[in-house]
Protein backbone atom coordinates (compact mmCIF):
# COMPACT_ATOMS: atom_id res chain seq x y z
CA UNK A 1 0.00 0.00 0.00
CA UNK A 2 2.92 2.21 1.05
CA UNK A 3 4.44 1.65 -2.38
CA UNK A 4 1.24 2.34 -4.19
CA UNK A 5 0.78 5.94 -3.04
CA UNK A 6 4.28 6.55 -3.54
CA UNK A 7 4.42 5.55 -7.04
CA UNK A 8 0.88 7.52 -7.76
CA UNK A 9 2.65 10.57 -6.15
CA UNK A 10 5.40 10.14 -8.68
CA UNK A 11 3.03 9.80 -11.55
CA UNK A 12 1.18 13.07 -10.54
CA UNK A 13 4.81 14.80 -10.08
CA UNK A 14 5.14 13.79 -13.32
CA UNK A 15 1.94 15.22 -14.74
CA UNK A 16 2.29 18.32 -13.53
CA UNK A 17 5.53 18.76 -14.75
CA UNK A 18 4.98 18.00 -18.00
CA UNK A 19 1.79 19.92 -17.86
CA UNK A 20 3.86 23.15 -17.30
CA UNK A 21 6.59 22.20 -20.05
CA UNK A 22 3.52 23.34 -22.44
CA UNK A 23 4.50 26.76 -21.75
CA UNK A 24 7.87 26.54 -22.99
CA UNK A 25 8.41 27.97 -25.99
CA UNK A 26 11.58 29.80 -26.16
CA UNK A 27 14.67 29.51 -24.74
CA UNK A 28 13.94 32.03 -21.62
CA UNK A 29 10.78 29.98 -21.08
CA UNK A 30 13.07 26.74 -20.64
CA UNK A 31 15.60 28.50 -18.81
CA UNK A 32 14.36 31.55 -16.69
CA UNK A 33 9.94 30.84 -17.10
CA UNK A 34 10.00 33.74 -18.90
CA UNK A 35 10.70 36.45 -16.13
CA UNK A 36 7.06 36.13 -15.23
CA UNK A 37 7.41 34.17 -11.76
CA UNK A 38 5.35 35.89 -8.97
CA UNK A 39 6.61 36.10 -5.36
CA UNK A 40 4.88 33.26 -4.04
CA UNK A 41 6.31 30.24 -6.42
CA UNK A 42 9.57 32.28 -6.46
CA UNK A 43 9.61 31.74 -2.64
CA UNK A 44 8.19 28.33 -3.07
CA UNK A 45 11.22 27.43 -5.78
CA UNK A 46 13.62 28.74 -3.50
CA UNK A 47 13.05 26.75 -0.27
CA UNK A 48 12.00 23.52 -2.27
CA UNK A 49 15.38 23.77 -4.13
CA UNK A 50 17.39 24.22 -1.38
CA UNK A 51 15.17 21.82 0.86
CA UNK A 52 17.14 18.49 -0.40
CA UNK A 53 18.38 15.05 0.74
CA UNK A 54 21.22 16.84 2.84
CA UNK A 55 18.55 18.64 5.39
CA UNK A 56 16.21 15.66 5.62
CA UNK A 57 19.19 12.40 5.69
CA UNK A 58 22.32 14.36 5.36
CA UNK A 59 21.72 17.51 8.28
CA UNK A 60 19.55 15.37 10.80
CA UNK A 61 22.27 12.51 10.80
CA UNK A 62 25.38 15.23 11.59
CA UNK A 63 23.04 16.87 14.03
CA UNK A 64 22.42 13.93 16.11
CA UNK A 65 26.12 13.56 15.73
CA UNK A 66 27.43 16.76 16.15
CA UNK A 67 24.88 19.38 17.63
CA UNK A 68 24.25 23.11 16.15
CA UNK A 69 28.17 23.48 16.13
CA UNK A 70 28.48 20.42 13.47
CA UNK A 71 25.61 21.79 10.77
CA UNK A 72 26.93 25.56 10.20
CA UNK A 73 27.40 24.94 6.87
CA UNK A 74 23.91 23.55 5.92
CA UNK A 75 21.16 25.10 7.04
CA UNK A 76 22.46 28.52 8.41
CA UNK A 77 25.45 28.99 6.11
CA UNK A 78 23.24 27.62 2.73
CA UNK A 79 19.95 29.94 4.18
CA UNK A 80 22.51 33.06 4.68
CA UNK A 81 23.56 32.38 1.31
CA UNK A 82 19.76 33.02 -0.04
CA UNK A 83 18.99 35.71 2.43
CA UNK A 84 22.47 37.74 0.99
CA UNK A 85 21.49 37.12 -2.54
CA UNK A 86 18.13 38.72 -1.96
CA UNK A 87 19.78 41.85 -0.01
CA UNK A 88 22.98 42.44 -2.06
CA UNK A 89 22.84 40.59 -5.29
CA UNK A 90 19.61 39.98 -7.08
CA UNK A 91 18.57 43.44 -7.80
CA UNK A 92 21.89 44.53 -9.37
CA UNK A 93 21.82 41.36 -11.40
CA UNK A 94 17.88 41.26 -12.18
CA UNK A 95 18.53 44.92 -14.09
CA UNK A 96 20.61 43.42 -16.27
CA UNK A 97 18.50 41.12 -17.88
CA UNK A 98 20.77 38.23 -18.49
CA UNK A 99 19.91 34.16 -18.56
CA UNK A 100 22.66 33.04 -16.66
CA UNK A 101 25.33 34.05 -14.00
CA UNK A 102 28.12 33.21 -17.15
CA UNK A 103 26.08 36.13 -19.03
CA UNK A 104 27.32 38.57 -15.85
CA UNK A 105 30.99 37.02 -15.94
CA UNK A 106 30.98 37.86 -19.73
CA UNK A 107 29.28 41.33 -19.60
CA UNK A 108 31.90 42.68 -17.05
CA UNK A 109 35.22 40.75 -18.04
CA UNK A 110 34.73 38.99 -21.48
CA UNK A 111 34.40 35.87 -22.69
CA UNK A 112 38.06 34.48 -20.74
CA UNK A 113 36.38 34.75 -17.28
CA UNK A 114 33.00 34.06 -18.55
CA UNK A 115 34.03 30.23 -20.04
CA UNK A 116 36.59 29.82 -16.57
CA UNK A 117 33.80 30.71 -14.25
CA UNK A 118 30.91 28.81 -16.09
CA UNK A 119 33.08 25.49 -15.67
CA UNK A 120 33.83 25.71 -12.23
CA UNK A 121 29.92 26.67 -11.47
CA UNK A 122 29.54 23.76 -13.62
CA UNK A 123 31.79 21.29 -11.80
CA UNK A 124 30.34 22.14 -8.50
CA UNK A 125 26.70 21.05 -9.11
CA UNK A 126 28.49 16.69 -9.47
CA UNK A 127 28.86 16.74 -5.43
CA UNK A 128 25.00 18.52 -5.28
CA UNK A 129 23.25 16.53 -7.89
CA UNK A 130 25.14 13.44 -7.07
CA UNK A 131 23.87 13.63 -3.37
CA UNK A 132 20.34 14.01 -4.60
CA UNK A 133 20.37 10.63 -6.63
CA UNK A 134 22.13 8.98 -3.79
CA UNK A 135 19.47 9.82 -1.81
CA UNK A 136 16.99 8.52 -4.06
CA UNK A 137 18.62 5.21 -4.36
CA UNK A 138 18.45 5.05 -0.62
CA UNK A 139 14.52 5.71 -0.61
CA UNK A 140 13.60 2.84 -2.97
CA UNK A 141 16.10 0.78 -1.13
CA UNK A 142 14.14 1.50 1.74
CA UNK A 143 10.77 1.85 0.52
CA UNK A 144 11.09 -1.52 -1.22
CA UNK A 145 12.89 -3.45 1.74
CA UNK A 146 15.48 -4.13 -0.59
CA UNK A 147 13.75 -5.40 -3.31
CA UNK A 148 15.08 -2.46 -5.42
CA UNK A 149 18.93 -2.16 -5.16
CA UNK A 150 20.37 1.36 -3.88
CA UNK A 151 22.04 1.48 -7.73
CA UNK A 152 18.72 0.53 -9.31
CA UNK A 153 16.90 3.41 -6.98
CA UNK A 154 19.34 6.09 -7.81
CA UNK A 155 18.86 4.96 -12.03
CA UNK A 156 15.24 5.30 -11.72
CA UNK A 157 15.05 8.47 -9.62
CA UNK A 158 16.95 10.18 -12.13
CA UNK A 159 14.88 8.66 -14.97
CA UNK A 160 11.45 10.28 -12.92
CA UNK A 161 12.92 13.54 -12.56
CA UNK A 162 14.79 13.92 -16.20
CA UNK A 163 11.29 13.55 -17.94
CA UNK A 164 10.14 16.48 -16.51
CA UNK A 165 12.97 18.73 -16.35
CA UNK A 166 14.09 17.87 -19.94
CA UNK A 167 10.89 18.91 -21.27
CA UNK A 168 9.72 22.07 -19.07
CA UNK A 169 12.79 23.24 -17.59
CA UNK A 170 12.37 26.31 -15.29
CA UNK A 171 8.40 26.33 -15.57
CA UNK A 172 7.96 22.59 -14.97
CA UNK A 173 10.69 23.04 -12.22
CA UNK A 174 8.78 26.19 -10.35
CA UNK A 175 5.45 24.59 -10.90
CA UNK A 176 6.32 21.12 -9.14
CA UNK A 177 8.13 23.23 -6.25
CA UNK A 178 5.35 24.78 -5.70
CA UNK A 179 2.95 21.31 -4.87
CA UNK A 180 6.54 19.75 -3.58
CA UNK A 181 6.67 22.39 -0.63
CA UNK A 182 3.48 22.56 0.44
CA UNK A 183 4.12 18.13 0.67
CA UNK A 184 7.76 18.51 2.26
CA UNK A 185 6.28 21.24 5.01
CA UNK A 186 2.91 19.49 6.08
CA UNK A 187 4.54 15.89 5.98
CA UNK A 188 7.80 16.79 8.35
CA UNK A 189 5.08 18.71 10.50
CA UNK A 190 3.03 15.70 10.56
CA UNK A 191 6.04 13.50 11.59
CA UNK A 192 7.36 15.94 13.98
CA UNK A 193 3.94 16.08 15.80
CA UNK A 194 3.70 12.07 15.93
CA UNK A 195 7.30 11.60 17.00
CA UNK A 196 6.88 14.31 19.87
CA UNK A 197 3.82 12.03 21.22
CA UNK A 198 5.84 8.88 20.97
CA UNK A 199 9.14 10.45 22.55
CA UNK A 200 7.27 12.07 25.96
CA UNK A 201 6.32 15.54 24.76
CA UNK A 202 8.54 18.35 22.66
CA UNK A 203 9.58 19.38 26.07
CA UNK A 204 10.61 16.09 27.25
CA UNK A 205 12.82 15.74 23.33
CA UNK A 206 14.05 19.94 24.07
CA UNK A 207 15.04 18.84 27.16
CA UNK A 208 17.27 16.06 26.11
CA UNK A 209 18.62 18.48 23.33
CA UNK A 210 20.10 21.19 25.90
CA UNK A 211 21.19 18.07 28.37
CA UNK A 212 23.29 16.80 25.65
CA UNK A 213 25.03 19.70 24.23
CA UNK A 214 23.24 18.66 20.91
CA UNK A 215 22.04 23.05 20.93
CA UNK A 216 25.34 24.47 21.61
CA UNK A 217 26.42 26.78 18.19
CA UNK A 218 29.34 28.78 18.42
CA UNK A 219 32.50 27.13 19.44
CA UNK A 220 33.13 27.26 23.79
CA UNK A 221 36.46 27.53 25.29
CA UNK A 222 37.96 27.11 21.51
CA UNK A 223 41.47 28.51 20.22
CA UNK A 224 42.03 30.38 17.20
CA UNK A 225 42.10 27.39 15.25
CA UNK A 226 38.91 25.95 16.11
CA UNK A 227 37.51 29.26 15.42
CA UNK A 228 38.70 29.46 12.26
CA UNK A 229 37.97 26.38 10.87
CA UNK A 230 34.51 27.36 12.17
CA UNK A 231 34.31 30.19 10.16
CA UNK A 232 35.81 28.70 7.18
CA UNK A 233 32.93 26.33 7.13
CA UNK A 234 29.81 28.70 7.67
CA UNK A 235 31.21 30.72 4.63
CA UNK A 236 31.66 27.85 2.11
CA UNK A 237 27.69 27.54 1.60
CA UNK A 238 27.18 31.08 2.72
CA UNK A 239 29.31 32.57 -0.20
CA UNK A 240 30.52 29.52 -2.38
CA UNK A 241 26.28 29.10 -2.80
CA UNK A 242 25.87 32.34 -4.49
CA UNK A 243 27.86 32.38 -7.49
CA UNK A 244 25.48 29.66 -8.62
CA UNK A 245 23.02 29.19 -11.35
CA UNK A 246 20.22 27.20 -10.16
CA UNK A 247 20.31 30.31 -7.55
CA UNK A 248 20.67 32.60 -10.50
CA UNK A 249 17.74 31.24 -12.17
CA UNK A 250 15.66 32.21 -9.44
CA UNK A 251 16.45 36.00 -9.54
CA UNK A 252 15.97 36.28 -12.93
CA UNK A 253 12.46 33.77 -13.42
CA UNK A 254 10.93 36.55 -10.83
CA UNK A 255 8.99 39.04 -12.48
CA UNK A 256 9.92 42.27 -11.58
CA UNK A 257 12.96 43.70 -9.14
CA UNK A 258 11.05 43.40 -5.97
CA UNK A 259 10.02 39.72 -6.11
CA UNK A 260 13.75 39.45 -7.17
CA UNK A 261 14.69 40.32 -3.79
CA UNK A 262 12.11 39.15 -1.01
CA UNK A 263 11.73 35.74 -3.04
CA UNK A 264 15.30 34.31 -2.08
CA UNK A 265 15.32 36.20 1.57
CA UNK A 266 11.80 35.18 2.27
CA UNK A 267 12.65 31.47 1.16
CA UNK A 268 15.85 31.43 2.76
CA UNK A 269 14.34 32.64 6.40
CA UNK A 270 11.85 29.69 5.91
CA UNK A 271 14.58 26.99 5.04
CA UNK A 272 16.58 27.90 8.21
CA UNK A 273 13.41 27.92 10.45
CA UNK A 274 12.48 24.89 9.12
CA UNK A 275 15.69 22.93 9.17
CA UNK A 276 14.83 22.71 12.73
CA UNK A 277 12.30 20.25 12.15
CA UNK A 278 14.24 16.85 10.81
CA UNK A 279 16.62 18.13 13.59
CA UNK A 280 14.12 17.25 16.23
CA UNK A 281 12.49 14.42 14.83
CA UNK A 282 16.23 12.64 14.84
CA UNK A 283 16.41 14.18 18.40
CA UNK A 284 13.09 12.59 18.98
CA UNK A 285 13.94 9.16 17.49
CA UNK A 286 17.02 8.76 19.91
CA UNK A 287 14.62 8.57 22.85
CA UNK A 288 12.05 6.49 20.76
CA UNK A 289 14.46 4.24 19.63
CA UNK A 290 17.93 4.08 21.57
CA UNK A 291 19.66 0.97 20.48
CA UNK A 292 18.30 1.06 16.71
CA UNK A 293 19.44 4.73 16.67
CA UNK A 294 22.95 3.65 18.53
CA UNK A 295 23.26 0.68 15.62
CA UNK A 296 22.65 3.10 12.78
CA UNK A 297 25.40 5.69 14.33
CA UNK A 298 28.06 2.91 13.61
CA UNK A 299 26.65 1.88 10.42
CA UNK A 300 25.13 5.04 8.64
CA UNK A 301 23.34 7.50 10.21
CA UNK A 302 21.54 8.73 7.51
CA UNK A 303 19.04 5.84 7.94
CA UNK A 304 17.87 7.01 11.42
CA UNK A 305 14.62 8.98 9.94
CA UNK A 306 13.36 6.33 7.28
CA UNK A 307 13.89 3.19 10.20
CA UNK A 308 11.82 5.31 12.86
CA UNK A 309 9.08 6.01 9.91
CA UNK A 310 9.10 2.35 9.24
CA UNK A 311 9.04 0.74 12.25
CA UNK A 312 7.30 3.34 15.03
CA UNK A 313 4.67 5.26 12.44
CA UNK A 314 1.31 3.98 11.12
CA UNK A 315 0.58 4.39 7.08
CA UNK A 316 -0.75 7.46 6.28
CA UNK A 317 2.47 8.54 7.93
CA UNK A 318 4.61 7.02 6.21
CA UNK A 319 3.12 8.19 3.46
CA UNK A 320 3.55 11.54 4.61
CA UNK A 321 7.40 10.92 5.04
CA UNK A 322 8.31 9.53 2.34
CA UNK A 323 5.78 12.25 0.06
CA UNK A 324 7.94 14.96 1.78
CA UNK A 325 11.65 13.25 1.09
CA UNK A 326 10.70 12.27 -2.26
CA UNK A 327 9.68 15.99 -2.92
CA UNK A 328 12.72 17.65 -1.21
CA UNK A 329 14.98 15.35 -3.40
CA UNK A 330 13.05 15.50 -6.74
CA UNK A 331 12.60 19.33 -6.29
CA UNK A 332 16.45 20.18 -5.70
CA UNK A 333 17.87 17.36 -8.12
CA UNK A 334 15.21 18.96 -11.18
CA UNK A 335 16.98 22.60 -10.58
CA UNK A 336 20.28 21.16 -10.06
CA UNK A 337 20.40 19.51 -13.49
CA UNK A 338 18.79 22.00 -15.51
CA UNK A 339 21.20 24.54 -13.84
CA UNK A 340 25.04 23.61 -15.13
CA UNK A 341 22.73 22.51 -18.63
CA UNK A 342 21.92 25.54 -19.03
CA UNK A 343 24.98 27.39 -17.89
CA UNK A 344 26.93 24.99 -20.35
CA UNK A 345 24.77 25.88 -23.30
CA UNK A 346 24.74 29.67 -22.77
CA UNK A 347 28.41 30.15 -21.89
CA UNK A 348 30.14 27.40 -23.36
CA UNK A 349 28.51 26.01 -26.15
CA UNK A 350 27.43 29.38 -27.74
CA UNK A 351 31.03 30.40 -27.74
CA UNK A 352 31.93 27.86 -29.68
CA UNK A 353 29.24 27.72 -31.95
CA UNK A 354 28.08 31.55 -31.97
CA UNK A 355 25.51 31.14 -34.30
CA UNK A 356 22.80 28.74 -32.87
CA UNK A 357 19.36 29.94 -33.23
CA UNK A 358 17.05 30.31 -30.45
CA UNK A 359 15.26 26.76 -31.26
CA UNK A 360 18.61 25.20 -31.81
CA UNK A 361 19.54 26.55 -28.12
CA UNK A 362 16.61 24.88 -27.28
CA UNK A 363 17.05 21.82 -28.58
CA UNK A 364 20.29 21.99 -26.94
CA UNK A 365 19.92 22.98 -23.19
CA UNK A 366 17.47 19.85 -23.81
CA UNK A 367 20.61 17.51 -24.65
CA UNK A 368 22.68 18.85 -22.10
CA UNK A 369 20.59 18.38 -19.46
CA UNK A 370 20.41 14.67 -20.68
CA UNK A 371 23.91 14.23 -20.77
CA UNK A 372 24.43 15.92 -17.42
CA UNK A 373 22.53 13.76 -15.85
CA UNK A 374 23.70 10.50 -17.14
CA UNK A 375 27.12 12.02 -16.11
CA UNK A 376 26.05 12.42 -12.77
CA UNK A 377 24.16 9.42 -12.71
CA UNK A 378 27.78 7.47 -13.32
CA UNK A 379 29.60 9.57 -10.65
CA UNK A 380 26.85 9.20 -7.70
CA UNK A 381 26.83 5.33 -8.23
CA UNK A 382 30.90 5.66 -7.78
CA UNK A 383 30.50 7.48 -5.03
CA UNK A 384 27.16 6.46 -3.16
CA UNK A 385 29.55 5.33 -0.11
CA UNK A 386 30.00 8.79 0.73
CA UNK A 387 28.02 10.98 2.79
CA UNK A 388 25.52 13.19 1.72
CA UNK A 389 26.63 16.10 3.62
CA UNK A 390 30.07 15.71 2.53
CA UNK A 391 29.18 15.35 -0.83
CA UNK A 392 27.13 18.49 -0.55
CA UNK A 393 29.38 21.19 0.98
CA UNK A 394 32.72 19.92 -0.34
CA UNK A 395 31.26 20.94 -3.78
CA UNK A 396 30.49 24.97 -2.78
CA UNK A 397 34.34 25.19 -2.02
CA UNK A 398 35.44 25.30 -5.78
CA UNK A 399 32.96 27.94 -6.66
CA UNK A 400 33.66 29.75 -3.05
CA UNK A 401 37.66 30.10 -4.07
CA UNK A 402 36.96 30.26 -8.06
CA UNK A 403 33.72 32.61 -8.85
CA UNK A 404 32.75 34.50 -5.72
CA UNK A 405 35.70 36.90 -5.65
CA UNK A 406 34.74 38.09 -9.21
CA UNK A 407 31.25 38.36 -9.05
CA UNK A 408 31.26 40.58 -5.98
CA UNK A 409 34.27 42.86 -6.65
CA UNK A 410 32.27 43.17 -10.17
CA UNK A 411 29.47 44.60 -8.92
CA UNK A 412 30.64 46.27 -5.91
CA UNK A 413 34.67 47.43 -7.02
CA UNK A 414 34.29 49.88 -10.21
CA UNK A 415 38.42 49.27 -10.38
CA UNK A 416 37.75 45.29 -10.74
CA UNK A 417 39.26 44.37 -14.13
CA UNK A 418 40.00 41.65 -16.40
CA UNK A 419 43.05 40.77 -15.63
CA UNK A 420 41.79 40.76 -11.57
CA UNK A 421 39.07 38.85 -12.24
CA UNK A 422 42.09 36.31 -13.96
CA UNK A 423 44.11 36.78 -10.92
CA UNK A 424 41.10 35.97 -8.60
CA UNK A 425 40.36 32.63 -10.48
CA UNK A 426 44.01 31.45 -10.98
CA UNK A 427 45.16 32.24 -7.40
CA UNK A 428 42.07 31.40 -5.47
CA UNK A 429 41.64 27.39 -7.28
CA UNK A 430 45.85 27.05 -7.03
CA UNK A 431 45.78 27.85 -3.67
CA UNK A 432 42.87 25.84 -2.39
CA UNK A 433 44.58 23.02 -4.52
CA UNK A 434 48.21 23.58 -2.93
CA UNK A 435 46.76 23.15 0.56
CA UNK A 436 44.46 20.34 -0.72
CA UNK A 437 48.01 18.49 -2.00
CA UNK A 438 49.40 19.71 1.48
CA UNK A 439 47.25 17.49 4.20
CA UNK A 440 49.76 19.45 6.61
CA UNK A 441 48.71 22.89 5.22
CA UNK A 442 45.08 22.20 5.50
CA UNK A 443 44.80 20.83 8.85
CA UNK A 444 46.82 23.89 10.27
CA UNK A 445 44.77 26.23 8.34
CA UNK A 446 41.18 25.84 6.47
CA UNK A 447 41.43 25.41 2.46
CA UNK A 448 38.66 26.96 1.35
CA UNK A 449 39.55 30.32 3.37
CA UNK A 450 43.30 30.55 2.30
CA UNK A 451 41.63 29.70 -1.21
CA UNK A 452 39.28 32.75 -0.96
CA UNK A 453 41.49 35.15 0.50
CA UNK A 454 44.36 34.33 -2.46
CA UNK A 455 41.42 35.22 -4.74
CA UNK A 456 40.94 38.86 -2.92
CA UNK A 457 44.34 39.26 -3.25
CA UNK A 458 44.67 38.28 -6.57
CA UNK A 459 41.67 40.67 -7.50
CA UNK A 460 42.98 43.58 -5.83
CA UNK A 461 47.01 43.51 -7.25
CA UNK A 462 45.75 42.37 -10.97
CA UNK A 463 43.50 45.11 -11.15
CA UNK A 464 45.76 47.78 -9.49
CA UNK A 465 48.73 46.80 -10.96
CA UNK A 466 49.64 48.04 -14.87
CA UNK A 467 47.74 46.29 -17.00
CA UNK A 468 49.15 43.25 -19.31
CA UNK A 469 45.52 41.84 -20.32
CA UNK A 470 43.04 44.30 -22.07
CA UNK A 471 40.03 45.16 -19.90
CA UNK A 472 37.24 43.29 -21.68
CA UNK A 473 34.10 45.25 -19.70
CA UNK A 474 31.14 45.73 -21.79
CA UNK A 475 33.33 44.73 -25.13
CA UNK A 476 31.50 40.83 -25.47
CA UNK A 477 27.79 40.44 -25.47
CA UNK A 478 25.56 37.51 -27.17
CA UNK A 479 22.19 37.92 -25.41
CA UNK A 480 19.14 35.81 -26.31
CA UNK A 481 16.00 36.22 -24.75
CA UNK A 482 12.21 37.52 -25.92
CA UNK A 483 13.17 40.51 -27.86
CA UNK A 484 11.00 42.47 -25.85
CA UNK A 485 13.18 42.57 -22.52
CA UNK A 486 16.32 42.84 -24.62
CA UNK A 487 18.44 45.16 -23.06
CA UNK A 488 18.59 48.56 -25.46
CA UNK A 489 22.37 49.78 -24.30
CA UNK A 490 24.08 50.88 -28.16
CA UNK A 491 26.91 47.99 -26.85
CA UNK A 492 24.24 44.96 -26.90
CA UNK A 493 22.35 46.36 -30.48
CA UNK A 494 25.45 46.31 -31.57
CA UNK A 495 26.55 42.60 -30.72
Amino acid sequence: MLIAFIAAYLLVSIGIGLYAARRVHSTADYAVAGRSLPLYIVVATTFATWFGSELVLGVSAQFVQEGLGGVVEDPFGAGMCLVLVGLFFAYKLYKKNLITIGDYYRLRYGRTIEVLCSIIIIFSYLGWVAAQVAALGVVFNLLTQGAISITAGMILGTVIVLIYTLYGGMWSVAITDLVQMAVICSGLLAIAWFTAGLAGGADRVIDYAVSEGKLQFLPTDADGKTWLFFIAAGITMMLGSIPQQDVFQRVMSSKNAQVAQLGPVIGGSLYILFAFVPMFVVTAAVLVMPETVAALMEDDPQKILPTLVMEHMPLPLQIAFFGALLSAIMSTASATMLAPSTAFVENILRNIRPGLSDAQTLKAMRLAVLVFTLCVLVYAITMQDSSIYEMVSGAYQVPLVGAFVPLVCGLYWKRATTQGAIAAVVLGLGVWLLFMAMPGWGEAFPQQLAGLLAAFGGMVAGSLLPQWIDNRQDAVVHYETDPALAPTTPVAQAA
